[in-house]
C-alpha cells in the first residue's frame, strides 16, 4: 500500500477505465475521489455502481459533468441527469436487480466465472443470457464483474492499509476492494496499526494498492 495525494492517484486512472465506485445514495461513497475526477476531466468511463445516487452529489457529479459513457447499476431514479443522458443515448445504462448486482461483483473477487439465480427468468431480463436448469430448477447464468479500478470510502484506515467501515457506509466497499485491479481509499480517519482490532478489519491492507493522504 502507498500513501498518495488524490491528484496523484486520480492521475493513475486512464480516460475510458471500467471504475467501481462504492457507496449507496451517496452514503459511503468517495466524494473526494470523483471531485478530482471531475477535476481531471477524466472521460469515457465505464462506472459500476449500485445506483446514481443524485445530481451534485456522489457519482451523480459524473453525469453532471458527462464524463460517463457505461453505467452499471441497479437504480437511476434519484438522477434525473442520468436518465436524461439515457434517453438521449448519451449514456449505456445496464440495469440489473441489486442481489444480482452484488452477486455478480462478489463472484468477481472471488474468481468465478459467475453465479446462477432465479431472478429474471421468463422476463426480459432473461434475453441473451444462458438459461441453466439444475434439479429441475431454472436459473440464469449471470457472469462475474471486475473493474480496473474500484474508489472506496472508509471509516477507518491504518498506515499499513486496514479498513474498517461505519454502518450503513459500509454497504458495496468491502465487495468492490476485491474485484477491481486498483483499489484507491479514502478514510475519515488514519490511525497507527493497531488502532483497529484485528477482528474489526473488514478489508485487509493487501487489498488496497493507494490510500489518499488526509489534509
Amino acid at each position: 500500500m502507498k500513501a498518495v495525494s488524490v491528484e496523484e492517484a486520480v492521475a493513475r486512472i486512464p480516460n475510458g477505465s471500467t471504475v467501481m465506485v462504492g457507496g449507496f445514495m451517496g452514503v459511503g461513497t468517495p466524494e473526494r475521489l470523483l471531485d478530482e475526477l471531475v477535476r481531471q476531466r477524466k472521460s469515457e468511463l465505464s462506472i459500476i455502481s449500485n445506483d446514481a445516487a443524485f445530481p451534485g452529489k456522489g457519482v451523480g457529479k459524473l453525469f453532471d459533468a458527462a464524463l460517463v459513457s457505461t453505467l452499471t447499476t441497479s437504480h437511476i431514479g434519484l438522477n434525473p441527469n442520468v436518465q436524461k443522458q439515457m434517453m438521449a443515448n448519451q449514456v449505456a445504462v445496464n440495469l440489473v436487480p441489486q442481489g444480482t448486482f452484488v452477486e455478480r461483483i462478489r463472484a468477481g473477487g472471488c474468481g468465478l466465472g459467475g453465479v446462477l439465480t432465479p431472478t429474471g427468468v421468463g422476463t426480459m431480463v432473461e434475453e441473451g443470457k444462458r438459461r441453466i436448469e439444475v434439479d429441475g430448477k431454472s436459473f440464469l447464468l449471470e457472469t462475474a464483474l471486475r473493474s480496473d479500478f474500484a474508489l472506496i470510502h472508509a471509516f477507518l484506515a491504518d498506515y499499513l492499509g486496514n479498513l474498517a467501515y461505519a454502518l450503513t457506509a459500509r454497504n458495496f466497499n468491502p465487495v468492490m476492494a476485491m474485484a477491481a485491479d486498483t483499489v484507491i481509499v479514502t478514510a475519515e480517519n488514519i490511525v497507527p496499526v493497531g488502532v483497529i482490532a484485528p477482528d474489526h478489519v473488514v478489508t485487509p491492507a493487501p487489498l488496497v494498492d493507494y490510500l489518499i493522504a488526509n489534509g
